[in-house]
């Protein structure tokens, strides 16, 4: 690719085009800013892609890097966070539930849909540098390595802000089950009639 060779090109965005959309989007909860990171990405990578050095990490890491810097720069510049719309939603879920929606009956599927937007509001709310290991780690599954080497910071602190952003979701889940599963049973009475 560096030598430009398109077709290589074509292969590299076919291959971590996904990875770096999906963390984008969980990052911003925007499915248009994901997608303009996403290209922007991309440009730069192929612009600069001299600078990628095969001793100190991977591809995948170094387009994460990118995206997380260009992340980073979208919300200061913005100043706020973009909610996520139903369409967002419908988009996140398909990509991370579709093979089980089937096997559930409708509330069921309610029900997980509750919980899944529940869950990706509190990622949302938490501050960027606990949100980003999150993302990181539970999401991407990456190891704490791999993360260290995307964020720049010590393994230590990955395993630090990624316990402290478990323990704030928990907190914010425990304190937001209540008035799910009050509205679950206000809607199953309702259903029930």
């Amino acid at each position: 690719m560096i030598a430009g060779d398109a077709e290589a090109f074509d292969a590299l965005y076919d291959r971590r085009q996904g990875g770096v959309y999906r963390y984008a989007l969980r990052m911003c909860g925007s499915t248009a800013l994901a997608e303009d990171i996403t290209q922007d990405v991309f440009i730069e990578f192929m612009r600069d892609a001299h600078q990628f050095n095969p001793e100190k990490g991977t591809v995948a890491g170094y387009l994460y890097g990118i995206t997380r810097h260009k992340v980073l720069r979208r919300i200061q510049r913005e100043r706020s966070m973009v909610s996520m719309s139903d369409r967002d939603s419908d988009e996140i879920d398909l990509v991370m539930v579709k093979p089980r929606i089937r096997d559930l009956d409708p509330l069921e599927n309610f029900s997980r849909q509750e919980m899944i937007d529940s869950v990706r509001h509190a990622v949302l709310a938490l501050p960027i540098h606990y949100r980003e290991v999150v993302v990181l780690c539970n999401l991407h599954e990456m190891s704490y390595e791999q993360a260290a080497e995307i964020i720049g910071i010590p393994v230590g602190t990955v395993r630090s802000r990624l316990n402290r952003a478990r323990a704030m979701l928990a907190d914010r889940l425990r304190s937001g089950q209540q008035s799910i599963s009050t509205q679950t049973e206000v809607d199953s009475a309702r259903y029930e009639l």
